[in-house]
């Protein structure tokens, strides 16, 4: 389904985010959740930075997908070796991204799925909700769970998230390229 894909713009401040003239799927997540992994495994290339270090995404990155989309990678939330004002700094990124883009058409929230809900996966919830914006959950490094573990995942984020939706969860791996499919006929 993605045939091209290029990296448009990166913004470090919300006045650089380009004019909302295409479809805009926004990518969010935890620091170290796997936000550039599964984006360069649904892109077949390597363009969003990736790292073993939390917080290597430090600006909203703007990808063109068959010239009439774009996928967004937001800086990561909560744990990363970065002083408390970059933290923030990121955040404000986020949120200043979240107002001034009404017409988002989806966003793709990435949990990792061998942990519980976090605080901040719960802000990040509050903060699409609060702006009325579509969303999907995207259960990263599924390669890590047994079958069982998965659905385990799966049952647990369904019935801790049957408040505000539910929204749809996808089980997907990056490494082994589980799961992508499903997710990008979603998003298209």
């Amino acid at each position: 389904m993605i045939n091209s894909v290029s990296l448009y713009k990166t913004c470090y401040t919300e006045n650089q985010f380009p004019k909302k003239d295409r479809k805009e799927i926004a990518f969010a997540g935890r620091s170290n959740v796997g936000k550039s992994s599964l984006l360069n495994a649904m892109f077949n290339k390597k363009l969003a930075k990736t790292s073993s270090k939390p917080g290597k995404t430090q600006s909203v990155n703007f990808f063109l997908v068959n010239d009439s989309i774009y996928f967004v990678d937001l800086p990561g939330y909560g744990f990363a070796k970065v002083s408390k004002s970059e933290k923030e700094k990121w955040n404000r990124l986020i949120e200043d991204y979240f107002k001034n883009r009404p017409d988002l058409d989806l966003v793709v929230l990435l949990i990792d799925s061998r942990h519980p809900l976090q605080k901040n996966d719960q802000k990040m919830i509050e903060w699409i909700n609060y702006y009325e914006i579509p969303f999907i959950i995207a259960l990263t490094k599924t390669d890590k769970l047994s079958k069982n573990g998965i659905n385990k995942a799966i049952t647990y984020f369904k019935k801790t998230l049957k408040p505000v939706g539910p929204p749809a969860v996808f089980p997907v791996s990056s490494l082994k390229k589980e799961g992508l499919e499903d997710l990008t006929r979603v998003i298209f």
